[in-house]
């Protein structure tokens, strides 16, 4: 097998979104946090335009598509006015994700194989627009059958599970990530990955074969309360790509 490539870092800025929703105030700014990411690092900044609008804002998501250097992955549902942004935006990625109002985060991976059509008719238009389109499911590798069929680019494989586990299980749910990510890459599906991750548990998910991202927010701006978010995503930069 060839040499792993280092895997890529897309930094999530929804939680510093979060406390600046939390006064209604301008600080703190998020644009000046992905600048501080991509100053450690990043290569990527993920955000998540929500129904609700509990963070991320739609003027946030046209002011950071166009001023970053790097490419804006906007994580969205297929409901219909969320999609019709996405179509205006034109971000550089987008990952399908499933979403309900009561969740405090995105739980758990989409049904792909449930809603072929719709998501089918989704993938299609943001595709035409020139949007790279990722479906972030759960290590099944039905699922990742499924993410096929409907002509994603990749999937992003829910690493929850794996997060939320010690010793053998955690082993297990490594394994079921391991043959997800096989899969896809039989298939011709690219292989990204993300939830849950920390500095504690991220290098077995950057060392399994065929991921190229990884998307991880809370740990990383947990850490910048107190290191700064430059140096956050250094430190896990750093991890990231020793871990080949």
């Amino acid at each position: 097998m060839p040499q792993k490539s280092a895997v890529k870092l897309g930094l999530n800025i929804d939680h510093v979104a979060t406390v600046r929703q939390a006064r209604g105030g301008p600080s703190p700014d998020i644009f000046h946090a992905a600048l501080e990411g991509i100053r450690g690092g990043a290569d990527g900044i993920t955000v998540h335009l929500r129904e609700d609008r509990r963070h991320i804002q739609d003027t946030d998501v046209f002011l950071l598509k166009r001023s970053i250097s790097v490419p804006l992955n906007l994580e969205m549902s297929v409901f219909e006015e969320i999609v019709k942004i996405a179509c205006r935006l034109k971000p550089a990625k987008a990952c399908l994700v499933p979403e309900r109002r009561r969740e405090l985060t995105t739980e758990g991976g989409l049904d792909v194989l449930g809603a072929k059509r719709r998501i089918a008719e989704v993938v299609d238009r943001l595709q035409d627009r020139g949007v790279i389109v990722s479906l972030f499911i759960d290590p099944v590798l039905r699922q990742v059958q499924a993410a096929y069929d409907v002509d994603a680019d990749f999937i992003e494989l829910h690493t929850g599970s794996y997060a939320n586990h010690t010793g053998r299980a955690q082993a297990r749910e490594l394994g079921r990530l391991r043959q997800a990510s096989a899969l896809a890459h039989l298939l011709g599906v690219g292989v990204n990955a993300g939830h849950g991750l920390d500095y504690e548990n991220v290098k077995p998910v950057a060392k399994l074969p065929y991921v190229e991202e990884l998307n991880i927010g809370h740990s990383i701006i947990s850490r910048a309360v107190f290191v700064g978010v430059r140096e956050a995503v250094r430190e896990m930069c750093k991890l990231i790509r020793k871990a080949k």
